[in-house]
């Protein structure tokens, strides 16, 4: 997915529909001369939601929808005819979306499946006809509700990316390399920081015709929490994986350390990723001997762990088994 198309975020108005008035009408025909009330309902408003779709993977398509309206209700007729409700504003967006309401922070609802409905902003009630207000010493009540009225709401949309596996890492620690690799993914890659400027998705091929999705998050770096480099913008996407897969290049000064500075900076932007599943990939090990490795693991941290080369191909095979078996323990 190009750059330039990846939208993670957008900022819109939304305004409801108002409620149809209620009906004061009398009820006459060529029999009835002084009928009783029969003013029907009025007509709900319509009202602005958001609605997951599985086709989309982007806000892009709201990029330049910036004003949602949803339709009026129609006031209600005689007979006790109810009006017609106002056209709700059905607005699809891709699994993982948070709504937030833009002046509080509040958070309205979030998208996890196809099909699931979050209201934005609920219409109007459609007022009362006339009839709903006899009784034995008001026979004909000649005043109805006026319908409720329109509300206004800002939102804001982040799209949070859904994936299994979610990969962690300074800038230029292979990540883009190994999704290349394992997936038919093409992320840009390249010998400077920061190549990846939005998250890929790839899906990975495993045993017996199964698989699953990795996501290239891009580079962190120590104060990324406070904003450094791209700061939190693509930290929340980290949120929606089932595993954290660490990648650390074998020419590291200090592995464990490096490590421990990732969980840091995750730790200091949420505190509950540190209960996910976590597995470390030692990377670009096509440049260490075997001597060298097993020097180097005994300062390793306590997890899962593998030497990988995502270039010479060495250990991806022993990488899916292991990311496998922590996504199905």
């Amino acid at each position: 997915m190009a750059a330039t198309n990846f939208i993670d975020y957008v900022k819109i108005f939304c305004r409801s529909g108002a409620g149809g008035k209620g009906s004061a009408h009398l009820h006459r025909d060529k029999l009835t001369a002084k009928g009783g009330p029969d003013g029907g309902d009025g007509g709900r408003g319509g009202h602005v939601i958001i609605q997951g779709n599985h086709n989309y993977w982007t806000l892009i398509h709201l990029k330049y929808q910036r004003h949602v309206f949803a339709g009026d209700g129609v006031g209600g007729s005689e007979s006790r005819c109810t009006g017609a409700d106002g056209e709700d504003k059905v607005i699809d967006v891709p699994l993982g979306t948070v709504a937030k309401d833009a002046d509080t922070g509040e958070v309205i609802g979030e998208i996890t499946e196809h099909g699931q409905q979050v209201i934005l902003i609920k219409g109007g009630r459609g007022g009362l006809g006339n009839w709903h207000f006899k009784s034995a010493t008001n026979q004909t009540p000649r005043y109805a509700q006026p319908g409720e009225p329109r509300e206004e709401r800002t939102v804001i949309l982040e799209l949070k990316v859904l994936a299994d596996i979610g990969l962690v890492g300074f800038p230029n620690a292979g990540k883009s390399t190994l999704l290349s690799v394992v997936s038919a993914a093409k992320p840009e890659i390249a010998d400077y920081p920061f190549t990846t400027l939005v998250p890929n998705l790839g899906i990975v091929a495993y045993r017996d015709n199964r698989s699953f999705v990795m996501a290239d998050i891009p580079g962190i770096i120590e104060g990324a929490h406070l904003g450094k480099g791209l700061g939190v913008r693509f930290l929340r996407h980290i949120e929606r994986n089932s595993v954290l897969l660490f990648m650390v290049p074998v020419d590291t000064g200090d592995i464990r350390s490096e490590y421990q500075i990732l969980l840091n900076e995750l730790k200091q932007y949420n505190p509950e990723l540190l209960d996910k599943k976590r597995v470390l990939a030692i990377t670009k090990c096509d440049c260490a001997d075997r001597e060298l490795m097993e020097e180097m693991e005994k300062e390793l941290p306590e997890i899962p762990y593998v030497f990988i080369s995502s270039v010479a191909g060495t250990g991806i095979t022993e990488l899916k088994d292991t990311l496998w078996k922590a996504l199905n323990p």
